[in-house]
């Protein structure tokens, strides 16, 4: 008998957020115009002061082991920005910097959940928060977001009801992907409220915090009372300074939990790349303008794509603030909107992601992402309103 995984594999599923632009790729390379709005990753480049700092250190010979956590530098930086930021009190011992936010989440599910223990997960939501529950053995437990009008929110009542005693951790995310949400204080207050009573550990993916228009606020969950002993933020580089390939993010846990994650992170990774981590250093200390230019640009190219789709009561754009991405109802005649989107993008070559990417609450929703040219996105848009409304 041939040798087989483990069968906790079979629950964790290949990235159906890929599917789409592999397809477009695809198109792409045999000559067909392509108008892509899927992944979720800035059209900018690195700031400059990053890249040369990263330059600059593998020239004076800076490859070579760093500590397991993370230079003192950055991990001293790191902790002055969560405290004017965010509020957060927190310690440079505190932080790991880790290979991108997608390894700090393992990290931390790794860490802290038992075979059999239950993780809430308000969806739709990132498939990598249910993937690392059952790489961790433990239970994801969705919880559809509620409509009202044109906005996706929590449902607390919901939340409440799905907890049992095997219930251990909550995740939040806001600015929320795919939806572009951005919760409220109040809303973020009701969450911790839940967490204190049912004694929940909280995992707050807070990745797009930089990437919010509209003068919204961003409110870190273990800034609450109570909640930093209870808290895990989970944040990085990529978004908000256009540095996804270089896999650079943090964590921020209390000592209760931390111990535990870092002993995952020194197993797995070991450490992140010096001229990474400097590159990361210098662009908190010297791409803050560029940050903000990035962030306006954003700002605009959401009004400018919302209003490009509002052509048509066959799409309703739901609220968003956050993140770079709006999330579309769509009003179709396919099975599911994963048909649909295969469809549109055959018909037309405007490539989205099915929203059921995301999980079952997501059926019938398109995410688009707005990290793209005015041009791209005006085509895309009129296109996609043609093709609905016919």
């Amino acid at each position: 008998m041939l040798p087989t995984i483990a069968k906790r594999m079979n629950d964790v599923q290949f990235s159906k957020i890929r599917e789409l632009s592999e397809k477009a790729r695809q198109l792409d390379a045999s000559g067909v115009p392509v108008y892509s709005l899927t992944l979720g990753e800035p059209d900018f480049d690195t700031p400059e002061p990053a890249q040369k700092a990263a330059i600059n250190a593998m020239r004076d010979g800076d490859t070579h082991y760093t500590p397991n956590h993370g230079i003192p530098a950055l991990r001293e930086a790191l902790a002055q920005k969560l405290l004017n930021d965010n509020g957060i009190r927190a310690e440079a011992d505190e932080i790991i910097v880790t290979a991108g936010g997608s390894e700090a989440v393992l990290n931390t599910l790794l860490a802290i959940l038992n075979p059999g223990d239950e993780v809430l997960i308000p969806s739709p939501a990132w498939p990598n928060y249910e993937s690392a529950a059952h790489l961790a053995g433990a239970t994801p437990v969705h919880i559809p977001l509620s409509k009202i009008d044109k906005r996706l929110s929590v449902d607390f009542k919901t939340i409440e009801a799905h907890i049992t005693p095997k219930t251990k951790m909550l995740i939040v995310n806001s600015p929320h992907n795919p939806t572009g949400l951005v919760m409220t204080k109040e809303e973020i207050h009701q969450l911790a409220n839940i967490a204190k009573k049912h004694n929940l550990i909280v995992l707050s993916d807070e990745m797009y915090e930089k990437i919010i228009s509209d003068g919204t606020e961003h409110v870190s969950i273990a800034s609450l009372p109570g909640m930093a002993e209870r808290t895990v933020t989970v944040n990085g580089f990529s978004k908000a300074y256009a540095m996804t390939g270089w896999r650079i993010g943090y964590l921020h846990a209390p000592s209760p939990l931390y111990q535990g994650i870092f002993r995952v992170h020194q197993f797995n990774t070991a450490c992140v790349p010096a001229f990474t981590q400097k590159a990361a250093l210098a662009a908190m200390e010297r791409a803050g303008d560029v940050l903000e230019y990035m962030r306006h640009s954003f700002a605009l190219r959401r009004t400018l794509l919302a209003d490009a789709l509002s052509g048509t009561e066959q799409l309703q754009v739901m609220e968003a603030t956050g993140a770079f991405y709006l999330f579309v109802r769509v009003h179709h005649q396919e099975a599911n909107i994963r048909d649909f989107a295969l469809r549109l993008l055959e018909d037309t070559g405007v490539a989205t992601v099915p929203g059921t990417a995301f999980g079952d609450a997501g059926e019938g929703y398109l995410r688009l992402s707005y990290a793209a040219s005015d041009d791209v996105l005006l085509e895309a848009a009129k296109r996609l309103v043609n093709y609905v409304s016919h």
